[in-house]
């Protein structure tokens, strides 16, 4: 990210939740800056750390027994993309029963309504959330808000070196969206509809609504 836009705001809220409890879920759209929010507190944190991609096979292969796998770990564990093993809540619940703590956990994954409640209900009284939002106009600065209108609060969008690039990942990202996230809340219509239905919603925007359309 650019310096003028670390979210330092951020980091210092999940460090905190971090002393608060032994696992904290960073939640939020993909490509909102997750993985590298994690990466700074990583980065800087007093202790070992180990972090585990769960989009990467190699990764998923060191957690076949996941106890095992991190019943020793001390430090800081980073689980990214933990939707894609929503089965590690219950491991985290035992991990996180241990005293003295010897780890925290700081997960990072969508904000879906079924992850959020897995994790609640596998994990309560353990588990803090912290939601990342894209930037708003208040981290951007006012002398900025015509560019954040035009290519929105995603990093990568906001931060690009032209307006022809900041196009090219916007369209990138909404395909990779609907091909391949919206299905995974379990929403079975065909991508190609709900770029359609997306369309039309964009083109009555800020318009009067009108319920018989």
């Amino acid at each position: 990210m650019h310096s003028g836009l670390d979210r330092h705001g951020a980091d210092a809220d999940v460090r905190r939740l971090l002393r608060q409890a032994p696992v904290v879920a960073i939640v939020g759209p993909r490509q909102v800056g997750k993985t590298t929010l994690a990466a700074g507190i990583a980065a800087s944190w007093r202790g070992p750390v180990m972090r585990y991609d769960l989009e990467d096979p190699r990764d998923l292969a060191q957690l076949a027994d996941p106890m095992i796998a991190l019943a020793d770990r001390r430090g800081l564990v980073v689980l990214d993309e933990i939707q894609r093993r929503p089965d590690l809540f219950p491991v985290l619940r035992v991990l996180a029963d241990r005293r003295p703590v010897r780890c925290r956990f700081l997960v990072l994954g969508s904000a879906a309504p079924e992850l959020l409640r897995q994790g609640s209900e596998s994990l309560a009284g353990r588990i803090s959330f912290y939601e990342l939002r894209p930037f708003s106009l208040d981290e951007v600065g006012a002398a900025a808000m015509d560019r954040l209108w035009r290519r929105g609060g995603f990093p990568r969008a906001f931060l690009a070196r032209s307006e022809h690039d900041s196009m090219d990942w916007r369209r990138e990202f909404v395909r990779t969206f609907l091909e391949r996230d919206v299905p995974q809340l379990g929403i079975s219509i065909g991508a190609a509809t709900l770029r359609r239905f997306w369309q039309m919603l964009a083109h009555v925007h800020g318009g009067v609504l009108n319920s018989s359309e």
